[in-house]
């Protein structure tokens, strides 16, 4: 295929070079000056989609994504697909879907979840949203980038599945870490924790995949002074998509409001910037019940 790819950050620039190394045509675009293997730059947007089946995009909010929709949308063939694999609002998400529509080309809202490695190692999981017809288009090129690719629904869907994805995650290690930072203090050893936790019914992703206390369970950030698998910050920024979508739902998620004030905290006033989400750990450790 001819492919348009926009947004060649962290996560975009491998999976385009993923797309390029199996043989697809990749055209891409971002507003660094990048260069990714395989991949001819050029110089806009509305360029990289001029011509392509597929256009990707991997942006870091839903008003970009409405910018970057009306250079693109124009440029593309009727027929054509955009795909957009950014964690954005479900309204943006929705109203991109209808602005393709109107110019007859498809869409899918296809958010990812595995980080920097799985767009490295091409083991991405995509939640997308949109037509049968739109998620047949893509999909080849989900099995490249990604391992699995789910179709939640009509267009949105994909960007609620890794909103209610994330807020679960959020609101699950920071349990993890309040009960190895209480375990601590009640004096029991940490691998003793994890050993009875991790079969037992408080096991999670949290606990059993990404433990948060270094040296125990697989490796994980922990066991590297925290440096980002997933950055607190876009924790936070998940977090507050569920919120936004949780107004506009009129949904109670008052665990997804804790989890958010508190990843709030942590980022904005107690320099968890830059560290993984799972340093809530060192955080809860360094508190005490009435700090």
């Amino acid at each position: 295929m001819n492919i348009g790819f926009i947004g060649l950050g962290n996560m975009g620039g491998p999976m385009a070079a993923n797309l390029a190394k199996a043989g697809h045509s990749v055209t891409g675009f971002d507003m660094a000056d990048v260069s990714i293997e395989g991949v001819t730059m050029v110089a806009s947007a509305a360029e990289a989609a001029t011509g392509a089946d597929v256009v990707i995009t991997m942006l870091p909010n839903g008003q970009i994504l409405r910018a970057v929709a009306d250079d693109v949308i124009p440029a593309m063939a009727e027929g054509a697909t955009l795909v957009d694999c950014s964690t954005v609002d479900v309204d943006s998400a929705r109203a991109v879907a209808d602005q393709a529509g109107s110019a007859n080309l498809m869409f899918v809202d296809a958010p990812v979840s595995g980080g920097i490695g799985g767009a490295s190692g091409g083991t991405l999981t995509f939640m997308a949203g949109g037509s049968a017809a739109a998620f047949a288009a893509a999909e080849p090129l989900f099995d490249i980038m990604g391992q699995k690719a789910v179709h939640c629904g009509d267009a949105g869907a994909g960007q609620a599945a890794k909103i209610c994805n994330n807020m679960i995650l959020g609101i699950t290690m920071i349990g993890t870490c309040e009960a190895f930072a209480l375990a601590d203090k009640l004096g029991l050893d940490r691998q003793k924790m994890f050993d009875v936790v991790s079969t037992s019914s408080g096991y999670s992703w949290s606990m059993n995949a990404y433990c948060p206390a270094p040296g125990v369970g697989p490796q994980s950030p922990a066991d590297n002074d925290y440096q980002p698998g997933f950055a607190a910050e876009l924790m936070l920024k998940d977090l507050r998509l569920a919120q936004q979508a949780a107004h506009s739902a009129d949904a109670d998620t008052p665990m997804g409001a804790l989890a958010q004030a508190l990843y709030s905290m942590f980022v904005e006033e107690e320099g968890g910037a830059g560290k993984d989400f799972s340093a809530m750990l060192p955080r809860f450790e360094a508190r005490s019940r009435h700090d």
